[in-house]
Parts: structure tokens; sequence; C-alpha cells
């Protein structure tokens, strides 16, 4: 179906799980590659490898904030200019975005590679547990600028109505990359590098495949010359500041964490919030996958001047994610010896038995943390970056460190359920904001 009349005249429950369920299984088997990563490193290097992986990662992120800043930056006004049919303008906000992201993440990439040991010494990391921390981000952030588009291309492949491809290509980078970790960490024993490589490696072939359709001029959007004008760039950047301001946000906050975990319970204590962010990749990846993939149409019919229907999607992507959101909580309460588990060696009976408490407390903060997602999702759809901006910096700087604060004599304890006080100030906030722009949609006549 051509992807305008896809997104416009499908309707809305329909709509919703043909572009949601298929972002759902995407979302899904990156959720089973993620815990098999940490399973591989968990159960095969130790737990001095986890921790070391966990002060990592949120430097990772930061390499591809920048990329997911111009990829859902671009995504959101190539959306809506092709709603109002204006293919010239999708075709090169498309073309410079591709540019941007290549560019940028070669800058940031190079600065890790440099950078890293300090980094790690400055956050208080001594030993084999830093060594390993530099080698595992030094290794992407040499591959970043061939990886990062993956996301972005994703993007664009759905903004055409490829759902499916894109759906098939992200289960099958899910899959090469759990094959793939098994050849370098069990096989080939390449240590918290070649969990890396496993990443890198499949990351880069799906970047290749997804130019496919492209390249065949079988999709909407077309490859030319970019024209970059400074109205694009600020359009690119202004939509896609949100996510790149929860990403960044969220992985200050991520080291700030690691830091305070550091001081209050060693590397321990490091694993076990890492087995938490973990865990959460069993819910998390669903809701992201249900807002994400709903984005495109959302923006083609807010371009195309089709309020009732945005209204209208959007509560089913805010029902399905709270019904979804609360029963997955409380299977993973029940479940948490079960799912911490997975991540460590039995014979570690002392750090099986502190992340399996820490997953009972932390899981209940999905009962609500899916109305500020799903609601700063909305809003990036729309193309109002700053109502989504401040909810992404709230969720994932400024709340989480005031509840810190505010839970410290609690210990550890606090910090386990960090989360759940942040998703109810967040959700109070949400419901708030978005009370207010549906009373001036309904007084500018954008809704009936």
């Amino acid at each position: 179906m051509e992807s305008r009349d896809f997104f416009i005249n499908t309707k809305p429950i329909k709509l919703f799980f043909r572009a949601a369920v298929p972002g759902m299984i995407s979302m899904f088997s990156m959720s089973i590659y993620s815990l098999f990563e940490g399973m591989f490193i968990g159960k095969f290097l130790g737990s001095d490898a986890f921790a070391a992986m966990n002060l990592a990662l949120p430097f990772v992120m930061i390499n591809f904030a920048l990329a997911d800043l111009i990829g859902v930056g671009s995504a959101v006004p190539i959306s809506i200019a092709l709603g109002r049919g204006d293919e010239k303008d999708a075709n090169n906000i498309f073309s410079c975005a591709l540019v941007l992201i290549f560019s940028t993440t070669l800058v940031t990439g190079s600065m890790m590679v440099f950078f890293a040991p300090y980094m790690f010494e400055f956050m208080g990391a001594v030993g084999e547990t830093a060594k390993m921390a530099t080698i595992y981000l030094r290794a992407f952030a040499m591959c970043g600028p061939f990886c990062t588009v993956l996301f972005a291309m994703d993007n664009y492949l759905r903004i055409c109505g490829f759902v499916k491809t894109s759906m098939v290509l992200n289960v099958f980078m899910s899959f090469l990359t759990i094959a793939l970790l098994y050849v370098f960490i069990v096989v080939c024993k390449l240590g918290v590098v070649g969990s890396a490589l496993a990443s890198c490696v499949s990351m880069m072939l799906c970047s290749l495949l997804t130019f496919i359709p492209f390249l065949l001029k079988k999709t909407v959007l077309r490859f030319g010359k970019p024209v970059f004008k400074m109205n694009v760039i600020k359009q690119i950047v202004s939509c896609g500041c949100p996510t790149f301001l929860s990403t960044m946000a969220g992985r200050i906050t991520s080291v700030v964490m690691n830091m305070v975990l550091l001081s209050l319970g060693g590397d321990d204590a490091v694993a076990i919030y890492g087995i938490l962010m973990y865990s959460s990749d069993i819910i998390q990846p669903f809701l992201y996958g249900m807002s994400d993939s709903l984005q495109p149409a959302i923006g083609y019919n807010w371009g195309a001047g089709l309020g009732d229907r945005v209204k209208a999607i959007a509560k089913c992507v805010f029902t399905f994610a709270g019904i979804f959101s609360v029963v997955a909580s409380f299977g993973m309460h029940i479940f948490g010896e079960n799912i911490a588990g997975i991540f460590v060696e039995s014979s570690d009976i002392s750090l099986l038995r502190g992340a399996t408490e820490a997953i009972k407390i932390f899981c209940f903060a999905y009962t609500i943390r899916w109305f500020s997602f799903c609601a700063q999702g909305f809003y990036t759809a729309i193309e109002m970056p700053f109502q989504a901006s401040v909810l992404s910096v709230g969720s994932a700087m400024v709340f989480p460190l005031i509840v810190m604060l505010i839970l410290w004599p609690l210990g550890l304890t606090g910090i386990w359920l960090n989360l759940a006080g942040t998703s109810v100030l967040m959700a109070v906030l949400s419901l708030f904001m978005l009370l207010k722009t549906q009373k001036k949609m309904k007084k500018d006549g954008l809704v009936g």
C-alpha cells in the first residue's frame, strides 16, 4: 500500500496493529539480543566485565545520541512534508540528514577513542575494570560512523511504508548479533571487545541492507544532492532535540549513578545496576516500538491537518502501552530471581540475591512510566519539540537527580526506587501538559 494512503486512510486501530506490532517485534528481537549480551558477559566473563560494560555504555549511547538527534529530527519533518505532499523538501531533508550523521559521529567517535581512559579514571574506575571499559568503548567509537546510520535508515524505511522490511532487518540483526556473541566471546575468547564487535559487525551489515530499497528507487524518498540551508538544519535539530536531550541527560544521569554506586557498593553495585538496565529491556523496547512506529502515522496526519485522526491514533498508543506495561511489570516482579539468574553465575549467591531484590523493587516503576514515555513520543511526532524536550530532560535527568537526593538516606535501595519515584512525578507533569495541549487544540479547531 502506498505510504500516504496507508497512514492517512487506514482505520486507527488497524493502523496501530499494522504499524506498531512489527515495530514491537523489532524491538523485542533487540531486547532478546540485549539479554543474550548480558548473559554471555555475566556468565562467561564475570561481574567485573559486566561492571566495565555498564560503565562504558553511557558513553556508547552518547555517541549514538547524535545520530538519533539527526535521524529522529529528520524523520518528523520528512513525515510532515510528505503528509502535505512536498516530496522535494522531504528528499532534501533525507539527503542532508545522512551526510550529517556520518560526519558528526566520525568526530565524536574520534574524540572518545582518545579520551576513553581519562573519562573512566575520572569516574573512579581502576584496574582491570577500567581497562575493559576503555576497550569496549573504543571498539564502538571506531565503528560508530558505519553503525549509527542504521537507526535513521530504519526510520526512513517505515516512513516509506516498508514496515515489514524494517521488522525483518531488525530481527535478522538481533539473531546475527547473538550468533556473533557466541563466536567472539565463547569460541574466540575475545572478552568484552568481542561483545562490542558482535554488535558493530551486525549493525554495519544491516546498515548496508537498509540502503537497498532506496538505491533501487522503490521508495517515496530519493537520494539527491543535499542543499544545506539554515532552516533545514534548524528544523532537524529542533525536532531531534527531545530524543537527543533524553539520551544525553539519561547518560549523564547514568554516569552520576555509576559514580554513586561505586562509592556505595563498589563493582557489585554497578553490576546490579547494569542488570536492572538489562531487565528493563524486557519492557522498554515494546514501549519504544509502539511509540516510534506510530510517529510517522501521527506526523503524516498532522501534516495533512487531520487532528481527530492524530488524537485517535495517540489514544491507541496510550491504551495498549498502559495495558502491556502493567502486566509486564508484575511479571518481572514474580520472576525477578529467574531474570537475575540470566546474568549472574549461580555460584555468586550474594550478587544473585542483591540483583533479585533490586529487580523486584525496580520493576514497579513501569506500572506508570509508560504514560510520560508515550506523551514524549506524541509531542515529538506533532513537531512540538519544546514540550517533548521538557519531558525528556525531566525524565532522564532532572527528576532522577532530585529523587536520588530525596532517597539518599535509603542507600542502594533508594537507587533501585529512583525510577519509580521519577515515573510518578513525570506522570503528573505529562498529564498536566497533555490537558493543556488538548485545550489549545480544541480552541484552534484542530480537534473536535
